[in-house]
This record gives structure tokens, C-alpha cells and sequence, in this order.
């Protein structure tokens, strides 16, 4: 039985499955039968810099500039698909090491996760966020499988 004050960490994309994982969060947190819902929390990671993007090179792209223009998206993204969060965060970093450490930071109860399901060549180049995460993390992970055709 999940306590009447869940805390629950739904990473985002920006993606369609991103947008999914927030309606399913919702809707867990409205039915955590207790009559209250919990706090909704999402994170957006930005990939560190490579020390040879011109941004670095030059000096002229700082983290706090990078965030505030995250931030400004990720609202818009919300309102785009009349979605709320009552926690926001932006992070810069390894995407998985920070969904866990904002987890952490924030008492989380549950992530959900959306997961792209890349296979093959694409997943061991691009790595799984997914599969860092439900190493890495503080508590439960559910994670949203998705398909863009039909399950084998």
C-alpha cells in the first residue's frame, strides 16, 4: 500500500513515451487510496559539454543559461500537453547517476520511466538510461515499455 504522501520521479524527454510516463504517474498517484494524491516530480537531464563544443571553447555557454532555457521548454512541453508536475527539475550530467541522485534528494517513492527500446548497435553506442536507473535507484522503477509496432 503506497503511503497517502507518494513522491513520485518521472524523467522527461521531451518524447511522446516521456509524456506517457507522466499520465501513468497521475494516475498512480490519484489512486494511492488514501482519497489525496501524491507529489508529482519530473527531472529533464542535459548531457554534460564535450570540451570541444565552441560553447566551451569560447566561454559563452554556461550551465545556469543552459538550465534556464531547459526549464523554459520543459513548462512549455507541460502546458503543450495540459499536464502539471508539482516538482521541476532540471539537472546537467550522466542521465541515469542524475534521475537517481534528484530520486534521492527528493525522497522518492517510485520512478517511472519511460524506455525507448532501442535494441542492438543503438543500445550498446547509446547505452539504456532505463537499465542504469533501475540499478542505480533509491526505490521501485516502473518502467514503461514501448512498442512502435506489434510485440513479438
Amino acid at each position: 500500500m503506497w503511503s497517502p504522501r507518494q513522491r513520485i520521479l518521472v524523467p522527461v524527454d521531451f518524447s511522446d513515451q516521456a509524456r506517457a510516463a507522466v499520465s501513468v504517474a497521475a494516475d498512480i498517484s490519484q489512486r494511492n487510496g488514501q482519497g489525496e494524491a501524491g507529489v508529482l516530480m519530473g527531472v529533464h537531464v542535459l548531457p554534460d559539454l564535450s570540451p570541444a563544443e565552441p560553447g566551451n571553447l569560447l566561454s559563452t555557454v554556461k550551465p545556469a543559461s543552459r538550465i534556464e532555457h531547459a526549464t523554459a521548454a520543459f513548462q512549455e512541453w507541460l502546458s503543450e500537453g495540459d499536464q502539471s508536475l508539482d516538482v521541476m527539475e532540471v539537472a546537467i550530467g550522466d542521465p541515469g547517476a542524475e534521475i537517481c541522485r534528484v530520486a534521492s534528494e527528493h525522497n522518492a517513492d517510485l520512478i517511472v520511466l519511460p524506455s525507448h527500446g532501442r535494441t542492438g548497435l543503438k543500445r550498446l553506442l547509446i547505452g539504456s538510461v532505463a537499465e542504469r536507473v533501475v540499478r542505480l535507484a533509491p526505490c521501485p522503477v516502473l518502467v514503461l515499455r514501448h512498442f512502435t509496432g506489434s510485440p513479438k
